[in-house]
């Protein structure tokens, strides 16, 4: 049975490895592998200026489509100024996230978004972030230990029938988080189904409109109990199928 071709856009960042030292379109491991532990087959997408025109060229070989965790989008996309926080954006892969996303939400095929990826999804429905979080909230719990999951477990409660709740199979769910932004505005047609624990910031976004798109801020790669990739990939398996999808 041919696996279902799930694409993961990917960051690009200087790298170093061996003698060399040159911009890399670069991915953590454990998003592939949690990818291919579902029985998918992960594909990363890199920033494509083609793709701002015509997304619709992969998303034709595409089943589903994952928004990755990375660096912070470009607060011009939502029409604010830079905070001096907010730093390493790489407007090109903005602008070619939000494309795909749109078109991928216009076909109700299947979209997950981590971190990141939630917070992009929120702006590609005409949200907007809070760009520093302590600011707001007075800590820095979403990020206790940066560069590493290690410590950095919470609470998150999950509105009872959801599909954020369907797909982790719980109402309450302890995840590994690790961010400074989050979703502020809520986008078009979108709707907050869970929230942290710690002081009600919004974890889980979901489009009721079509059949699987979701955004969690949290790491379900990094959780190799959580189950989220994996219902992303069976989504992604039943619409290849043509079926209509269970949700989770």
């Amino acid at each position: 049975m041919r696996r279902p071709v799930i694409g993961i856009c990917a960051a690009l960042e200087p790298a170093r490895w061996g003698v060399w030292s040159l911009p890399a379109v670069l991915l953590p491991a454990d998003y592939l592998w949690a990818i291919q532990r579902a029985g998918g087959l992960g594909v990363m997408i890199p920033p494509d200026a083609a793709l701002v025109e015509n997304p619709g060229e992969l998303l034709d070989r595409l089943d589903g489509l994952i928004l990755a965790g990375g660096c912070d989008i470009d607060p011009a996309v939502y029409g604010a100024e830079p905070h001096p926080r907010t730093q390493g954006t790489v407007p090109e892969r903005d602008r070619s996230e939000l494309a795909l996303v749109r078109e991928a939400i216009a076909r109700e095929l299947p979209v997950l978004g981590i971190c990141r990826g939630m917070q992009l999804l929120n702006v590609a429905r005409g949200g907007t972030l809070t760009q520093h979080l302590p600011d707001h909230v007075g800590h820095e719990q979403h990020r206790r230990n940066p560069g590493t999951f290690d410590g950095s477990e919470h609470d998150v409660r999950l509105d009872a029938g959801s599909l954020a709740a369907r797909a982790i199979g719980a109402a309450h769910h302890e995840v590994r988080s690790h961010h400074h932004q989050a979703v502020d505005a809520i986008g078009d047609g979108l709707v907050v189904s869970g929230r942290s624990a710690l002081d009600e910031l919004p974890e889980a976004i979901e489009l009721p409109s079509v059949r699987f798109a979701l955004g969690v801020q949290w790491h379900p790669e990094a959780d190799p109990a959580s189950r989220v990739i994996a219902v992303l990939v069976e989504q992604a398996r039943q619409h290849s199928a043509g079926a209509v999808p269970a949700s989770g």
